[in-house]
């Protein structure tokens, strides 16, 4: 092999060497995962002051809301341990009790999760409307969009 081509060659693969390694660091920036309950529980107090996103399930009968605050404070629960949270703002609209919702933030020394933002997770499923289908076909299909938001 001539040297000219060993160079090509050698250059090359620092090429791709360097595309890989910087489509992996920008692949592992925009994966953000979320913790349970139990495995926010189970970090202890090496999770306080971090940013991190937990999920769960709204308790019931847990929201309290201050819409002239704009306080809201609810339970998350992944059916083992329950993490309290507080937040400052207005809720998604599909947020509710018994409803599924991932919440970014940090945990206090209180061990309460102070939220920033709250992402209210919907179902999954979609099915288009039928033709002829009425608006109580439609209201009974997506009954669990149409929920009210708790009273204040």
């Amino acid at each position: 092999m001539k040297p000219r081509h060993v160079k090509f060659l050698v250059g090359g693969l620092v090429v791709a060497a360097a595309l890989g390694y910087l489509m992996v660091g920008s692949l592992q920036e925009t994966l953000v995962y979320f913790v349970t309950p139990t495995e926010l529980r189970e970090q202890g107090a090496g999770a306080v002051g971090r940013a991190l996103r937990v999920g769960g399930m709204v308790e019931p009968g847990s929201i309290q809301w201050e819409p002239r605050t704009l306080e809201l404070a609810f339970r998350l629960s992944d059916g083992v341990a329950v993490v309290a949270v507080r937040h400052r703002g207005v809720p998604p609209d599909l947020f509710a009790e018994g409803r599924g919702a991932v919440v970014e933030g940090t945990v206090t020394a209180e061990g309460v999760f102070q939220a920033s933002q709250i992402l209210a997770k919907h179902s999954e499923e979609y099915r288009p409307p039928r033709e002829g289908e009425g608006k109580a076909e439609l209201r009974e299909r997506f009954k669990s969009l149409l929920r009210e938001k708790p009273a204040s």
